[in-house]
């Protein structure tokens, strides 16, 4: 239990959000102690590779290392891709957020994980927070986690639905009781928002840019329907018909284009879920209507556009980035939730 022979006293229990773009810890003494990039930068050159930095400082990396030096994110569509180190960076997140001070008692440890994930993408997730040292291991619904800790009545005998729309998944749920009743999972969000970017700059300007550059350009001009003032953004990349830096200027309504077919995917999914929810409940539903959370919360618009597209109030969560990791928090500290501890906890012991 080396890692947790740090911390508090009388210990103190960890919720993570273990996402494909950030990684969010929260413990039950202060609330949200860490919030970094789900990234790991690894010097290729070492035998053993060996792991420099991670998070803030790894992400400055990515697009401007040197060949032998390689800044990755271990996890892909918001499940472990790279298991070595995945486990590497979520100890060191840990230790950083427990602040290596003394711990008693091992803590427990609730992630939120997609909905949609397979038994050995579960068991990647268990094992890497086992590995740390934990005392007990929960694997939560991302969308269970989210929908509590934006404040939404799911222990209560009434329908709540809600959309997580993170980096790599968009989780789609109907809870009630505890428990989700209907959803879906779809590997399909804010990193496949940057993709038609860059295939459309690609294709438009014959302009290749990184993913850095595409985010900001999602976050400057992105927006799901048409607004009052339509900007506009210089973009840097490198030209592929020259092979030189090049500039080219663009227009929110090209951005609004281009993402178009992606949103209404989601849009889609979100329509699936609705109609596999049962009579009563998708009442609930229209009387109290449908919260957004996660990072696609931020999108301009688009809670109006699944409105109109569904007919229903579409609410955007007070503070959509932290939903999943409070949730989290309060399924640790809050009677109201602890059956959710007993149907969640991880068996590392169980074979597949």
């Amino acid at each position: 239990m080396g890692l947790f022979n740090f911390a508090r006293k009388n210990g103190n229990d960890i919720g993570v959000d273990l996402g494909t773009v950030n990684t969010l810890i929260c413990t039950t003494h202060k609330g949200i102690v860490l919030n970094e990039p789900s990234v790991v930068a690894i010097d290729q050159s070492k035998t053993p590779a060996k792991v420099l930095e991670v998070g803030h400082m790894a992400k400055e990396m990515i697009g401007r290392t040197p060949e032998h030096i390689k800044a990755i994110r271990p996890l892909r569509e918001g499940v472990i891709a790279e298991f070595e180190w995945a486990e590497v960076m979520l100890k060191r997140f840990i230790m950083k957020a427990m602040e290596q001070r003394f711990l008693s008692l091992p803590p427990r440890v609730v992630i939120g994980i997609p909905s949609g994930v397979t038994e050995v993408e579960r068991r990647a997730v268990g094992d890497a927070a086992y590995s740390t040292g934990a005392r007990m291991v929960y694997l939560v619904d991302e969308p269970m986690a989210a929908a509590i800790g934006s404040g939404m009545p799911v222990d209560k005998p009434v329908g709540s639905m809600v959309i997580d729309i993170g980096g790599g998944t968009t989780e789609i749920a109907v809870l009630s009781l505890n428990g989700i009743v209907t959803t879906k999972s779809i590997r399909i969000a804010g990193d496949n928002l940057n993709e038609d970017i860059k295939k459309y700059l690609r294709g438009s300007y014959n302009l290749a840019i990184g993913d850095r550059t595409a985010e900001d350009i999602k976050i400057r001009l992105g927006s799901a329907v048409t607004g009052e003032d339509d900007d506009e953004l210089e973009v840097r990349g490198l030209s592929l018909q020259t092979g030189l830096p090049h500039v080219v200027r663009l227009t929110s309504a090209e951005i609004r284009e281009c993402i178009q077919d992606t949103l209404m995917t989601i849009v889609q999914s979100v329509k699936s879920v609705l109609e596999q929810t049962p009579p009563d409940l998708a009442s609930d539903i229209v009387d109290r209507g449908i919260m957004l959370t996660g990072g696609g919360a931020l999108l301009t618009g688009f809670d109006e556009m699944i409105s109109r597209e569904v007919d229903v109030p579409v609410h955007i969560a007070a503070d959509p980035l932290t939903c999943v990791v409070k949730g989290t928090e309060k399924i640790l500290t809050d009677k109201a939730y602890s059956k959710i501890l007993e149907y969640t906890q991880f068996d590392p012991h169980i074979m597949l």
